[in-house]
């Protein structure tokens, strides 16, 4: 299989080697809650959920949003982190995983670049498969475009989502995208993402 293997989170997860976490909720997120985008009730999906602040956070909420993640030390400390707020985490493979029942919103933050491009188009086709018709994927497409991609090599992760990809991989036959431009939101390790709202057609 392309891309980092379960090993790979499961050493990055127990070193605490994940220069990607912000240490707290992406402010995107509390955005979109503020928007009233997410709201108790709902089918909510949290795919990658790392160390758990996305579950918190909405589990703040009183959204019982479901994580997944890949790698067992992940699902530990996102247990650890969402205590006894109302949600849950499951260790699962996300391009095989399939959810109970139709998902109302998808939060998409760090799985997506988490994730080699090879495997992207059986991602995209599973965020179709979980999300019911007229449902949200709330995605952060990350920019982290690298020197070595002049030269055509793949590096991450994170791996640089540009978006043009971005609308090949979500096509407007099967989503509606709002018009642009997109707000961007900076990390300090100097990436930067793009919030986009799709709805499910």
């Amino acid at each position: 299989m392309a891309g980092p293997s379960q090993d790979f989170w499961q050493e990055r997860f127990e070193r605490g080697d994940t220069p990607w976490d912000r240490g707290a909720p992406h402010p995107q997120l509390q955005a979109w809650l503020a928007q009233g985008l997410l709201s108790p009730g709902q089918q909510v999906l949290v795919p990658g959920c790392g160390r758990g602040h996305e579950l918190q956070a909405l589990g703040q909420a009183g959204i019982a949003a479901t994580g997944l993640d890949y790698a067992p030390a992940a699902v530990t400390l996102a247990r650890e982190r969402l205590g006894a707020l109302p949600g849950r985490v499951l260790q699962a493979d996300v391009l095989a995983w399939q959810p109970e029942q139709a998902q109302d919103r998808v939060y998409e933050q760090t799985c997506l670049c988490a994730l080699h491009p090879d495997q992207w188009q059986r991602y995209a086709q599973q965020l179709h498969a979980w999300l019911r018709p007229g449902g949200l994927l709330l995605a952060l497409f990350m920019q982290a475009r690298r020197e070595g991609a002049d030269q055509g090599r793949v590096e991450g992760p994170p791996y640089h989502g540009d978006i043009n990809a971005m609308r090949a991989l979500f096509p407007a036959e099967r989503w509606d995208w709002p018009a642009p431009p997109y707000p961007a939101v900076r990390h300090e390790r100097g990436w930067f993402e793009l919030a986009v709202v799709l709805t499910r057609r």
